[in-house]
């Protein structure tokens, strides 16, 4: 799977569970550490730590396995790493924080998203 495929299907599986705020940036003119960032926010603590099982089941089946995992015990801010995509799953609370969207996002480099892209086209029917 490619990276901006790997991005993409991350954040539609995060969408699939309710997951909210869902981001996609590619940063990878930005920095070395990864290519892609999803960024994105659990309702409450039990809702991000299943959105982290929810992701790392999914992505297993097809055969994509975390390279590490950073928050998983206390559901406030879990990170995924899977080399050329990081995935963030936030707490409302530590995203309003955190802003990481606003660290990273240049303004030119916001992954589409293809669910959202759906909604906007049933809105204006």
């Amino acid at each position: 799977m490619q990276e901006r495929q790997l991005a993409q299907r991350a954040a539609q599986i995060l969408y699939d569970h309710k997951a909210q705020d869902i981001v996609g940036l590619r940063v990878m003119h930005l920095t070395v550490v990864t290519d892609y960032l999803v960024i994105a926010s659990g309702t409450n603590t039990l809702h991000v730590r299943a959105l982290r099982e929810y992701l790392e089941n999914e992505l297993a089946k097809e055969g994509v396995t975390r390279r590490r995992v950073e928050g998983e015990t206390l559901g406030r801010w879990v990170a995924l790493d899977y080399a050329s995509v990081i995935v963030h799953i936030f707490h409302p609370e530590e995203r309003a924080f955190y802003r990481l969207e606003r660290l990273w996002d240049d303004g030119q480099n916001r992954l589409s998203l293809p669910f959202y892209e759906d909604e906007l086209a049933r809105a204006r029917v």
